[in-house]
């Protein structure tokens, strides 16, 4: 086409060069291999005259072999030929090969000039090379050619690119100073790179001044200008200043509604987020691709079904299901609105499974309880070969967590170290804590002992461990190095501390890192707010739980959940119930967790069939499938009422195996009742179950012994002693000015046991002159009622209290700690002991009672309301321990209360409250710390605490 024309071209080099030229633009590569034999048929093909066309016009279609021949042939290649490659390579994707060919000509001296080094930065930015970017950029400022916008902004866009991966952020502003001071004036594309460096690192002052000078070039009213400003202060956070940009804008379009949504996303302003959506619909600019992603976020966030079933239709009719962005939304969304099914719908719809996708099945499954199946994704993966990233060896480990797991654990863990992840901070962490969870205490430490760095994370992970595992005193030393460290505590610290000390029955230590949360400002933090409520509840303070919780300022399912839970674990059945009708109105959605403590209120209160309203219509009402602990709650409630029937037609009726909670439950009513048959179906299944529980075999034996079969018994015990099952003995101890005082029952080894025995005696005189009787129905040894007696006198937490009376100073609170739960009598006895001092007190002070008490009597913890007597005119103490009491009991040491109290009444005070407070001390059970399953069987090596004051 193009040679016809060249006999007739006077100046032969002239015209071909142009020729070659546009070729080269059209990409007319025959031609130009046509054009190329011809010269050299001609004999026009000397030196260096066309070569460097040649090369151009090969590297632009893509022959790069022979533009490189063309260059290796040329004994002095020229730098337009390789510049013409370099750009060639770079326009095609070929980043590697461009950097080398411009090190080459470097290497041979050859001098690059301006419209080389925007080419090989956009090489720098393809490849990610940082380190010979900034190579070029010296050389920019050497050569002289920085002020040219075409290789400052050619550098932005690298540094563009390398921002893209979260890198770089100080580099790229002090590019951007480099270039304002150079006097080169940026474009929009330029700034907008800069305006995203400081979102990056999160400088809002630097994002200002880049504000400034957008505005004093002129760019104010444009709207990539504008959109930009508005993306850099959302994800900086300052939305006072993007909502004024965005009100600059006139007619904002989906680039503007998308930061200002994905901002408050960001930011965990999901409300405003989907107001921000309907806002942007109603001003008719509809959703894409980017859009919705951003709003199935803020969806899962809220566990807002209904929106987001919507968000899924409007997906539908766009037709953009096919992007993965948006299935990966969809399913992370319908895991977090605890809607699996439709998870595995989205999921199964995918037409390629990606590793995001496969990755967000498996933290769904975990989130909702399904752990198997969880785990079981996992292996699938793994044994089809498929890759698997940093996220997903977390969710796994998440999942062999809450499994507690331990023989996959380690297959996990061995997996780690084969793929390379040995050294991930991340992954060690998340190994810590599976080790944790599965009650490896020295594992966790040797994996936080690998850790390459130190930080929060990892202090907090073995933390929370040496929580879980009842070592807290090991958790408070950890929290002192790492204040010798020099590290600034965060709320997770804090929150990891606190449950600690809930689980040590830490009262004082609790307070003390409370005073912490107060200095480093944490109170506003939903973590420590929540686990403040659980250390004070767990710590016998319900009332300071009480004050803990008030001040959560958004109070989250978790946080009504902890409150629910200890005002159950209080006894506060009722006011338990109040405050989830409350949590209800406030338009909180309770999850499984607060189901399983409305259940333990109604347990506690007495109250059957509202229990079984709850677990009925759980379903229904909330959109929660009954678990295992469900059911081992209602079977529960109605054992302890003694609908037997109903219990074990529950079991029957379940749509799994029944678990060993579900078991001890039936056990435990079945003790409770003495129905020895249900005992014995109970105790058979549990020791299929558990077989090294020692509970099991315990209850048995009191079941029998309740029946009078004292052969049974013997038999029980013998299947005990031949199964190698060894029962912990009861111990209680208590700590006084930092030693450890440890009794056991009879014990005579403490140096003070003369004043211990002779202080007991003391009060058992005082008690039976109020009329308490041993419960010796409680004590199940085949001995006469005498030695029964004797038995019950001694136990170690009475031991322990008594050393309390004698050691602390009047008002101290007594904690005493015990490894088993709080038998019956011991607990009738310590109310006793109350009431007994109260008549002395009244004696001494008939008419100024209240004026002796303290404003603030946090010591005074238990509760005996007498006010609905008309005989009676005043409360004498505060009581949270009635849930550990039998309803007679009860109603025997009201009587007694009634009694003491009447004779002390003056007729014409009847109506007049008063408050009572004890001369000497005040004891109080606190609150045991025990699992369901335990606190049904007596099973020992589980601590369960408890505390007098």
């Amino acid at each position: 086409m193009y040679l016809s024309t060249v006999p007739n071209i006077a100046s032969p080099y002239i015209t071909y060069g142009k020729l070659l030229s546009k070729l080269a633009q059209t990409k007319s590569v025959n031609e130009g291999l046509k054009v190329h034999a011809h010269l050299i048929k001609s004999g026009l093909f000397e030196g260096d005259k066309h070569r460097s066309h040649l090369v151009n016009l090969y590297a632009k279609c893509k022959f790069f072999g022979h533009a490189r021949n063309l260059i290796d042939e040329s004994p002095e290649p020229d730098f337009v030929s390789w510049c013409s490659l370099v750009s060639g390579y770079v326009q095609n994707g070929l980043g590697k090969e461009a950097i080398l060919s411009f090190r080459e000509m470097r290497s041979l001296d050859v001098r690059c000039n301006e419209y080389a080094l925007p080419s090989v930065l956009k090489a720098c930015s393809e490849t990610n090379n940082f380190t010979f970017g900034k190579q070029v950029h010296g050389l920019v400022l050497v050569t002289g050619f920085g002020s040219d916008v075409g290789e400052e902004c050619g550098l932005l866009e690298y540094f563009a690119f390398v921002l893209r991966s979260g890198r770089f952020f100080s580099e790229a502003m002090g590019l951007f100073g480099e270039m304002v001071c150079g006097g080169v004036r940026p474009d929009e594309y330029c700034l907008s790179t800069v305006l995203n460096a400081a979102a990056g690192i999160g400088d809002i002052d630097q994002g200002k001044k880049v504000h400034g000078y957008l505005i004093k070039l002129g760019y104010e009213g444009d709207q990539f200008s504008l959109n930009a400003l508005v993306d850099m202060y959302t994800k900086v956070g300052d939305f006072k200043d993007a909502i004024d940009v965005f009100g600059n804008i006139p007619e904002p379009d989906i680039v503007s509604w998308n930061a200002l949504i994905s901002g408050c996303v960001l930011h965990g302003y999901y409300d405003q987020a989907l107001a921000s959506l309907e806002r942007m619909q109603r001003s008719g600019v509809n959703p894409n691709v980017f859009t919705l992603p951003s709003a199935l976020k803020a969806c899962a966030a809220l566990a807002d079904r209904r929106l987001g079933k919507q968000l899924h239709a409007r997906l539908i009719k766009m037709e953009i299901m096919m992007d993965p962005f948006v299935f990966v939304g969809l399913i992370d969304m319908y895991c977090k609105c605890q809607l699996m099914k439709h998870a595995l719908m989205v999921y199964r719809l995918m037409p390629e499974k990606n590793l995001v996708a496969m990755n967000a099945m498996i933290a769904g499954h975990t989130l909702n309880g399904e752990n198997w199946e969880a785990l079981t994704l996992f292996t699938a993966m793994y044994n089809q070969g498929m890759e698997f990233n940093q996220a997903t060896l977390l969710a796994a480990l998440n999942t062999v967590a809450s499994l507690e797991a331990l023989i996959v654990s380690k297959q996990i863990h061995g997996l780690i170290v084969k793929s390379g992840y040995q050294a991930d901070s991340f992954i060690l962490n998340s190994l810590v804590d599976v080790y944790g969870k599965c009650k490896q205490v020295h594992d966790a430490g040797r994996i936080f002992e690998e850790c390459p760095v130190w930080d929060l994370p990892s202090y907090t992970s073995l933390m929370t461990t040496y929580a879980q595992c009842g070592q807290g005193e090991e958790a408070l030393k950890l929290y002192l190095k790492v204040l010798d460290r020099g590290l600034a505590p965060d709320s997770f610290i804090c929150s990891s501390l606190l449950n600690a000390c809930a689980n040590l029955s830490a009262y004082e230590q609790g307070k003390q890192i409370h005073v912490h949360v107060l200095k480093l400002g944490f109170m506003s933090d939903s973590f420590a707010g929540n686990s403040l409520v659980n250390m004070y509840a767990k710590c016998g303070s319900i009332e300071e739980a009480g004050r803990a919780f008030d001040e959560v300022l958004e109070k989250s399912v978790i946080s009504w959940s902890a409150m629910i839970g200890g005002l159950a674990q209080h006894g506060h059945g009722k006011q338990a119930l109040h405050l989830f009708d409350d949590m209800l109105k406030d338009g909180v959605s309770p999850n499984h967790v607060t189901l399983v403590s409305v259940l333990s209120a109604c347990n506690h209160a007495g109250l059957v069939e509202e229990a079984q309203l709850y677990f009925d219509t759980m379903k229904e009402r909330f959109g929660i499938d009954r678990t295992q602990e469900h059911y081992a709650c209602m079977i529960d409630v109605l054992g302890r009422a003694g609908k037997l029937d109903r219990a074990m037609n529950l079991v029957n009726g379940m749509p799994f195996e029944a678990n060993g909670a579900i078991w001890g439950a039936l056990l435990g009513a079945a003790k409770t009742h003495k129905n020895v048959e249900l005992g014995e179906h109970a105790a058979n299944m549990l020791q299929t179950l558990e077989p090294e529980k020692s509970g099991t075999h315990v209850l048995l034996a009191n079941i029998y012994a309740s029946a009078g079969l004292w052969d049974n018994v013997a038999k029980a015990r013998r299947l005990m002693k031949d199964s190698n099952v060894k029962k912990e003995p009861g111990m209680s101890w208590m700590e006084v000015k930092d030693n450890i005082h440890t009794f056991i029952v009879r014990d005579k080894s403490h140096p003070r046991s003369e004043e211990i025995y002779a202080k007991l005696e003391e009060l058992g005189r005082k008690m039976e002159k109020d009329g308490y009787v041993p419960m010796i129905e409680t004590d199940l040894h085949h001995v006469e009622k005498k030695e029964k007696e004797l038995l019950l006198s001694f136990h170690s937490e009475k031991l322990a209290v008594a050393f309390g009376l004698i050691v602390t100073p009047p008002r101290a609170p007594i904690r005493v700690k015990k490894n088993l739960r709080i038998c019956v009598d011991c607990h009738t006895v310590f109310k006793f002991a109350i009431v007994s001092n109260i008549p002395t007190y009244l004696n001494k002070h008939p008419y100024d009672v209240e004026d002796a008490v303290p404003k603030s009597s946090e010591n005074i913890i238990i509760e005996l309301n007498v006010d609905e007597n008309p005989k009676i005119g005043y409360t004498v103490i505060k009581l949270d321990i009635n849930q550990f009491f039998e309803d007679d009991d009860e109603a025997r040491f009201d009587s007694s209360v009634e009694e003491i109290i009447g004779q002390q009444a003056n007729g014409e005070e009847e109506n007049r409250d008063i408050e009572g407070v004890l001369q000497g001390h005040i004891i109080s059970s606190g609150q045991e710390i025990f699992n369901e399953f335990d606190d049904r069987t007596g099973e020992a090596g589980e601590t369960s605490q408890g505390e007098f004051h």
